[in-house]
């Protein structure tokens, strides 16, 4: 499993709409190949910072199946004129412990 990690910071007067269009956003990503699952976090200490949390079975089922997709630019469409700046995202994989 891969986790996708990026840090959103929305601009202030624009994070209701932001919330709006993500619950509709959603609904896309949701639907995708090696999708997993994933959760959108708001920060308690600056209220228009987010976090997004994807889980994908493989990092291509993101890099490549998503953002090379129709959905990804109904995705885009939706979420990516919030970010100021625009976000960068990174890709983690667990690490055996036991």
């Amino acid at each position: 499993m891969i986790l996708e990690v990026a840090i959103l910071n929305v601009i202030p007067e624009l994070a209701d709409k932001f919330e709006r269009n993500f619950k509709i956003a959603s609904g896309t990503i949701s639907k995708m190949k090696g999708y997993i699952s994933h959760e959108l976090q708001k920060c308690i200490e600056e209220e228009s910072k987010y976090i997004l949390l994807v889980r994908w079975e493989t990092l291509k089922d993101h890099t490549e199946g998503f953002r090379g997709s129709k959905e990804y630019l109904e995705w885009k469409a939706l979420l990516h004129h919030f970010y100021n700046p625009f976000p960068v995202v990174e890709h983690y994989r667990g690490i055996d412990l036991g």
